[in-house]
C-alpha cells in the first residue's frame, strides 16, 4: 500500500514538474509570464472603472489585484484541460497509470504559479499600508482546498468530453468569458441588486472569489461561503471523475 502511494506522488510529481518545465521552455520573462497577464487585465479595468465609470469602490486596484489572480489560476487550467490529454497521447497509448494524473498535474502546474504570485499581492497590500494576519497560516491552505476541488473536477470534465467533441475547447472559451462577468470579480457584489444576489450562490466561483479578496484586504473569511465552495468543489469533482471514468477506456483509441 505505502509504495503504490509513494509510486503515485513520485508520478504526480514528475507529470507536475514536466507541466512546469514546457511552460517555461524557450520562454525569455517565465515567471514573469504568472503575473503579467492579470496584473495588465488589472490596470485595464483599473482605467475604465476608476477614471472613465468612476467607479466608487476603496482601494480599487488592490481589490481587482484579489479577485483577477485566483481567477487567473481558475481560467488557465479549464482552458488548457482540452488540451492535456491530447498533449500526452503517447503517454496514455503506452503506459498502465491513473490518467487521472493528467489533467491534475495540469492543476497543480497552476497552483504553483498562483502561490507564485503570492508576493505581488504581498507587495500591493504593503503598498496599501496592509498586512497578513494570524488567519492567513490556515485559511490560505482552505481556499487552496475548494479551488483545486473547482477547478480539477472542471478539468476532468472538459479534458475528457474534449477528446470526443473538440468544439468543446471554444465553447469553454464562451463559457469562461460569460462566467468572468457573472462572477464579481471586477465589481463588488453590493452593486447587484439585492433581490438577484442569492442567485450567485449557484456560481462555484462566487464564495471562492469574495473569500479569496476578503482574506487578502480583511484578514479572514466567510465560513458560510466556503462551505458552500466545498459543496460545489465535492459535486463537481464528483461529476468530473463519473465522467472522465465513463470515457477513459476509449481514450487510447482517439488520442
Amino acid at each position: 500500500m505505502m509504495k503504490n502511494l509513494e509510486y503515485y506522488f513520485d508520478l504526480l510529481q514528475v507529470l507536475t514538474l514536466k507541466e512546469i518545465k514546457v511552460r517555461y521552455k524557450n520562454s525569455l520573462l517565465g515567471y514573469l509570464w504568472s503575473i503579467l497577464n492579470p496584473l495588465s487585465l488589472a490596470l485595464v479595468f483599473y482605467f475604465a472603472f476608476k477614471f472613465v465609470m468612476k467607479i466608487k469602490i476603496e482601494n480599487f486596484a488592490l481589490f481587482l489585484i484579489c479577485g483577477l489572480f485566483p481567477w487567473q489560476w481558475f481560467a488557465n487550467s479549464i482552458s488548457a484541460s482540452a488540451g492535456f490529454l491530447l498533449a500526452n497521447a503517447s503517454l496514455i497509448k503506452k503506459v498502465n497509470f491513473p490518467k487521472q494524473f493528467v489533467p491534475l498535474a495540469g492543476v497543480l502546474n497552476d497552483t504553483f504559479h498562483f502561490l507564485a504570485s503570492l508576493p505581488v499581492i504581498l507587495g500591493f497590500l504593503f503598498l496599501y499600508q496592509l498586512s497578513p494576519t494570524v488567519h492567513w497560516f490556515y485559511c490560505l491552505p482552505l481556499l487552496i482546498f475548494a479551488q483545486l476541488l473547482i477547478t480539477y473536477g472542471g478539468t476532468l470534465i472538459v479534458s475528457s468530453i474534449n477528446l470526443f467533441f473538440r468544439d468543446l475547447e471554444r465553447l469553454v472559451m464562451i463559457a469562461l468569458n460569460i462566467i468572468f462577468y457573472l462572477t464579481p470579480i471586477i465589481y463588488d457584489i453590493t452593486f447587484v441588486p439585492e433581490k438577484y444576489r442569492k442567485y450567485f450562490l449557484l456560481n462555484p466561483l462566487y464564495g471562492l472569489i469574495e473569500n479569496w479578496r476578503l482574506l487578502f484586504m480583511k484578514g479572514y473569511i466567510n465560513w458560510e461561503l466556503y462551505f458552500v465552495s466545498l459543496i460545489h468543489g465535492f459535486f463537481i469533482v464528483g461529476i468530473g471523475f463519473y465522467t472522465f471514468t465513463k470515457l477513459s477506456y476509449r481514450f487510447a483509441e482517439v488520442v
